[in-house]
């Protein structure tokens, strides 16, 4: 029998639109080198964009740019084959937008991107018996950027795009467990907050490889989705169809009264 009492709850953040707005940094980035790679004859938008990475496979930036670039010119009757693509290129060119051309400072997109979340609303986490890291398909330089010199946290648990496989595997979300937990025997309640179906499949997987813990998907609208009540209204259908419990205007509407909701009417629902 289940004793929701004595469930620990574990709070783990995705980073790209929910800690930070990427749509004028790494989403512009995406159009920017899908423009470029198809010689200014596309240039995706928000909605390209959305839609690609509602297939729930394209949480790697570089990946979707490549893919976005394929296929344009599928539409062009030119086959992949034909193409060949210079996937180091791609990165390359993304990268140069998306950090800058100075190897030793960032100086690009990721210089202006707002902030979603302030350290204050982790705090309350800490002070609710709430743990709580990051999961992210960010380089560890760009999510360290943020995390340690935007938000001023010292070394946050972090497992980022060098450490795991790309989601929705989950093997990234259980190191952030373990590196939670400590390695302390006990039953877990985890809380994934994301903002693609790619973060909500990971949370799927997450269940199904394990069943020992709880395995809870909080979805969150980025603020490009956010300009008309029917995009939001669309961009939420899609989350919770991809398994997420709730879906959040903001990251910060997860109080920790809501994750301890959340996590008994998760428990209530196996007992």
């Amino acid at each position: 029998m289940t004793q929701p009492t004595s469930v620990k709850a574990i709070a783990i953040f995705d980073i790209d639109g929910v800690v930070r707005d990427v749509s004028g940094s790494y989403r512009r980035a995406i159009a920017d080198t899908v423009e470029h790679f198809t010689t200014q004859a596309y240039r995706p938008t928000p909605l390209d964009i959305d839609q690609l990475k509602s297939e729930g496979v394209w949480n790697n930036d570089w990946e979707a740019s490549q893919e976005l670039i394929y296929r344009y010119f599928e539409t062009q009757k030119q086959s992949r084959e034909q193409l060949q693509l210079d996937y180091d290129a791609i990165v390359a060119f993304f990268q140069s937008r998306y950090r800058g051309t100075d190897p030793n400072n960032f100086t690009g997109y990721i210089c202006n991107e707002p902030l979603l979340l302030q350290p204050s609303y982790l705090e309350q986490l800490t002070q609710a018996g709430i743990a709580w890291g990051f999961f992210s398909g960010a380089t560890r330089a760009s999510a360290n950027y943020v995390l340690e010199k935007r938000l001023g946290l010292q070394s946050p648990v972090l497992i980022a795009m060098e450490d795991a496989p790309g989601k929705p595997d989950p093997t990234g979300l259980f190191a952030t467990v373990r590196e939670l937990d400590n390695g302390i025997e006990e039953r877990l309640a985890i809380v994934y907050v994301g903002d693609t179906v790619a973060d909500m499949y990971t949370v799927e997987k997450a269940r199904s490889l394990d069943s020992a813990h709880t395995w809870i998907g909080v979805g969150v609208l980025p603020p490009h989705v956010q300009e008309t009540a029917a995009r939001s209204d669309a961009y939420s259908e899609t989350l919770i169809a991809a398994g997420a419990a709730v879906v959040l205007r903001n990251v910060q509407e997860l109080t920790p009264r809501q994750i301890q909701e959340l996590v008994s009417s998760s428990a209530q629902s196996v007992v």
